[in-house]
């Protein structure tokens, strides 16, 4: 009996021990669940809001980005004490002459002599002297005294400018008309001469005029009717649109010869910019088309075409019959273009660097160190330029000293690519680097190539001045007008043609232009027909 109670005791103490382990083991379980939900929880709430952190990186980043386009200097300029932007270069130089940012410092004493130019007095302010070309008004002024018995031993002469506001005047033809009573053909009357506009009393240099001043000065039509109106012309909005449209009919020709020239050019370079264009199937809201730009860097060619939008098919009709290299930006629109044997394309430098002039408030050191690479390039390239040198020279220049540095950079982007977040600005800039750096690489292979797109921004820019003022196109035609005229004058500003005189000896004499000689009429090749046109006198200078 003793014997059983002392079982049953050990029985219920081994019983509450083991319910009370049992109790602590599903506590520790119960524990371990909230751990690892609080653990979840936690990597939960930690990744929304690295992700919040990320979002709000992004934030700041095109907030900057609007504050900059809106506030801040334009100027992509990058300023570097570390490297000189002049490079001594010749033929025998290599690629280790190049600044290397790994390399130590070293101060050093150079002495040198040189001859210094005897300075100029800063009290002398020297007058430039008045262009011999315009025309000028003697006006004799003698002496009040008595001059009789005075021999005159010379004459005094000062200049002044003076401004003769712009004014029209009126070339009126007058015909005889002759009568021959016993002919068959009574009477007989000269032939008119060959007008721009036919049965119109605008002459080419008014039409010239007004076409330079919308266009080129950036005056559009109504303004002009205004200004005529202070001096008592009548000349309304709507008779200068009617001129204009009339011209472009007459100017078509030479623009399809510009065209046919352009396509027949083995490098070009291509951008587009937007134009809002008046839709009136939508009253009081306008369409927004686009100017398509191919310029060509060599022969000093330039051409815009207008597209109803920003799709492929318009530049794939365009470059259909095109053989060659084409030089454009990132953008995706370009790249179905490279074709094996037909179309092969080349990226911009420029647009690569403004991606990392942007990251410089994300991350300094990097971004620094790709624009101080970047500055060395273009330093080399401006040294080529001033030596003026040939293009199969400039080939072994930017292989011998450019190559090693693309490759450098290329390797840097590969190995900091992952070092980043791929969101950031400077993830971003590198992301686009390697995405275009191989086809960036290729405007070594030949002399003629430009390392960026800058030349064709800068034919655009009068289109982007110019939308500023006019706001917007009539309709889609009105839209080609101008994209015609801006190949025309764009061409003449690359030549440094006077558009005015050419505009208004191109009118006088298209009229009656052989198809053979439109090619002549181009601004590249024109020259004025005889000294004493009137267009010529706009050239003397």
């Amino acid at each position: 009996m003793c014997f059983y109670l002392i079982f049953r005791i050990i029985l219920f103490i081994f019983t509450v021990i083991m319910e009370n382990e049992l109790d602590h083991i599903n506590l520790i379980n119960t524990l371990n669940d909230k751990i690892n939900h609080l653990e979840q929880k936690n990597a939960e709430l930690t990744g929304q809001l690295q992700e919040k952190h990320y979002k709000l990186l992004y934030a700041n980043q095109e907030l900057d980005k609007l504050r900059r386009m809106l506030f801040s200097v334009k100027s992509e300029r990058f300023k570097s004490n570390e490297y000189p932007l002049q490079l001594s270069i010749d033929f025998g130089f290599s690629s280790d002459k190049l600044p290397e940012t790994e390399k130590e410092k070293v101060k050093e004493v150079i002495e040198y002599e040189r001859t210094k130019n005897k300075p100029k007095s800063k009290t002398i302010n020297t007058r430039q002297p008045i262009p011999a070309h315009l025309p000028r008004e003697i006006i004799i002024i003698e002496p009040e005294e008595d001059l009789t018995g005075a021999i005159k031993i010379g004459v005094e002469i000062t200049e002044v400018y003076e401004y003769v506001h712009g004014y029209l005047t009126v070339k009126s033809f007058h015909r005889n008309k002759y009568l021959f009573p016993r002919d068959e053909k009574p009477i007989v009357i000269a032939d008119l001469p060959s007008l721009p506009i036919p049965k119109s009393n605008a002459g080419a240099s008014l039409l010239a005029h007004i076409t330079i001043s919308k266009f080129f000065d950036h005056i559009p039509f109504f303004r002009l009717a205004t200004i005529f109106g202070r001096d008592n012309i009548e000349i309304s909005e709507s008779t200068m649109n009617d001129w204009f449209k009339a011209m472009c009919l007459l100017l078509a020709i030479l623009y399809d010869k510009l065209v046919w020239l352009i396509k027949q050019q083995d490098y070009l370079q291509a951008d587009e910019t937007p134009i809002r264009v008046q839709d009136r199937s939508k009253p009081g809201k306008t369409h927004t088309g686009y100017h398509w730009c191919y310029h060509s860097p060599v022969a000093n060619l330039v051409c815009f075409d207008y597209q109803k939008g920003r799709g492929r098919d318009g530049p794939e009709k365009f470059l259909k019959d095109f053989r060659g290299t084409l030089q454009t930006d990132g953008y995706a629109g370009y790249l179905s273009f490279e074709k094996p044997g037909k179309i092969r394309l080349i990226s911009c430098l420029v647009h690569i660097r403004r991606n990392f002039e942007i990251s410089k408030d994300n991350d300094l050191e990097r971004s620094t160190y790709v624009l101080k690479r970047i500055q060395v390039i273009y330093a080399i390239e401006r040294e080529c330029k001033e030596m003026n040198l040939s293009p199969d020279d400039i080939v072994k220049v930017r292989k011998e000293n450019i190559l090693p540095i693309m490759e450098e950079l290329e390797k840097w982007f590969k190995e900091n690519q992952n070092q980043v977040l791929p969101k950031s600005a400077i993830g971003k800039a590198i992301n686009y680097a390697l995405t275009f750096w191989e086809k960036q690489k290729r405007y070594m292979e030949d002399g003629r190539f430009m390392a960026d797109n800058n030349l064709i921004e800068n034919t655009i820019r009068p289109i982007c001045v110019g939308k500023k003022n006019y706001l917007f196109a009539g309709n889609h035609q009105g839209a080609q007008n101008a994209a015609m005229i801006y190949s025309l004058l764009g061409t003449c500003k690359l030549n440094n043609v006077n558009p005015r005189a050419w505009l208004t000896d191109v009118l006088t004499r298209l009229p009656e232009c052989k198809q053979s000689e439109l090619e002549d009429l181009l601004p590249h090749k024109w020259k004025p027909l005889n000294i004493n046109h009137p267009a010529t006198e706009l050239l003397i200078r």
